[in-house]
């Protein structure tokens, strides 16, 4: 039987890039398999500069992220703030080891104006599996990176932490429904998880690989968040398929 690692991304606010146009930054209500895939990086101390050690997770791992109900406030509700941010003019071959050292030269500095939109008392469940056998990173591994992270998680931005343990659990399950059923039950039945699922309601949808999904034959949807190059931030178009959860709140 496959096995499946499960576990919780939720924050008060977050923020899950679309395609960036101009001054405005918008948030997807869900995220992709990209950020899904980020977070996993983090939590294993993968900088984006390993683009191997990218890769190799893009490749080897499918992804399914369940889209949860939040009981308080209105679940993903959209907020924009207008942002400000001072930059040096940048150079060629100019990096910088800090912030503090990219705005010394208090004289050159500019300042870039743009929107950003977040998404409020957000609660995603995620289902990865494995692709192909063996796995750079086992499941396992992905577990205890998660369970103790080495760079410090957070959903979308850094200004946006989780508010919830991410609870990793593997799991083995015929499918990817079953991983979560079989997660939701054991989540009931320990006193660990009891703050989780006092704030979640039911689940209403699941966004799931394409090519993880079988025969499903819900609504497809293509979104420019396959990984090319993470340092340079190069996305290529991927087919998710969106399903209800049975029995979902709308």
């Amino acid at each position: 039987m496959p096995s499946f690692l499960t576990f919780t991304v939720a924050a008060p606010l977050a923020s899950f890039g679309d395609v960036a146009v101009g001054e405005r930054r918008s948030s997807h209500e869900r995220p992709a398999k990209s950020a899904i895939l980020g977070l996993v990086a983090a939590a294993l101390g993968i900088d984006r500069g390993e683009e191997e050690a990218h890769a190799a997770l893009a490749r080897e791992v499918l992804c399914a992220i369940r889209i949860e109900n939040i009981k308080v406030r209105s679940p993903r509700r959209l907020m924009t703030d207008y942002h400000t941010a001072q930059t040096p003019p940048r150079g060629r071959n100019q990096q910088f080891a800090t912030r503090r050292e990219e705005i010394a030269d208090k004289q050159n500095l500019g300042t870039i104006l743009s929107y950003r939109e977040y998404r409020s008392d957000c609660s995603f469940s995620i289902a990865l599996w494995p692709r192909i056998s063996p796995m750079r990173f086992s499941l396992d591994r992905l577990a205890a990176a998660l369970h103790n992270p080495v760079f410090v998680p957070y959903a979308g931005r850094k200004a946006c932490p989780l508010m919830l343990p991410m609870q990793p659990l593997v799991l083995e399950a015929s499918n990817v429904q079953e991983a979560f059923a079989k997660r939701d039950a054991m989540c009931e039945k320990q006193k660990a998880f009891l703050i989780q699922y006092s704030l979640v309601a039911d689940p209403y949808a699941v966004a799931i690989d394409a090519d993880g999904a079988g025969e499903m034959g819900d609504r497809r949807e293509r979104r420019r968040y396959q990984i090319l190059n993470r340092r340079r931030w190069q996305f290529a178009l991927r087919d998710e398929i969106l399903r209800p959860w049975p029995g979902g709140a709308a």
